[in-house]
């Protein structure tokens, strides 16, 4: 027959174990989206989206950017440029921002349009967005 102290410990650590397999993290973290938006110039409107379509999309697509799609708005006055990327994890997104920033050719771009026009942003808001279980566009959501 097993000690009291077998029984005890077998019972503490079934006890323990959803606990534990819930604090765990996820073998394959759930991809992610990030948000970005950033108030630009008003004067400087025209030149911005010129220089984000003919070269920062390039350039972010070759340090594996995923566009998901861009907008134009206005909030409380100010123009604000607004896009949406899918990324697999907070890993490859950081890998990824951090190469696009340290690119030659995107800095030589900005250092050459940023001499000819000014400034291009002058505020940047920045959103990691992680899904819920219950997101429609998750497999399997329930309500």
């Amino acid at each position: 027959m097993p000690s009291p102290i077998r029984i005890l410990t077998l019972a503490a650590l079934l006890a323990l174990a959803p606990a534990a397999a819930a604090a765990a993290p996820a073998a394959n973290p759930a991809p992610l989206q990030q948000l970005r938006i950033y108030e630009i110039p008003r004067a400087n409107e025209g030149v911005f989206h010129d220089r984000f379509r003919d070269h920062a999309l390039r350039i972010m697509a070759r340090h594996g950017f995923a566009v998901r799609s861009i907008w134009r708005s206005e909030h409380e006055g100010k123009v604000e440029f607004v896009y949406l990327l899918d990324w697999p994890d907070a890993a490859t997104m950081k890998a990824a921002w951090a190469a696009f920033m340290a690119d030659p050719e995107w800095a030589a771009i900005k250092k050459e349009t940023g001499a000819r026009h000014g400034r291009f942003v002058d505020a940047i808001s920045d959103r990691t967005l992680e899904p819920v279980p219950y997101s429609p566009d998750r497999a399997g959501a329930g309500g």
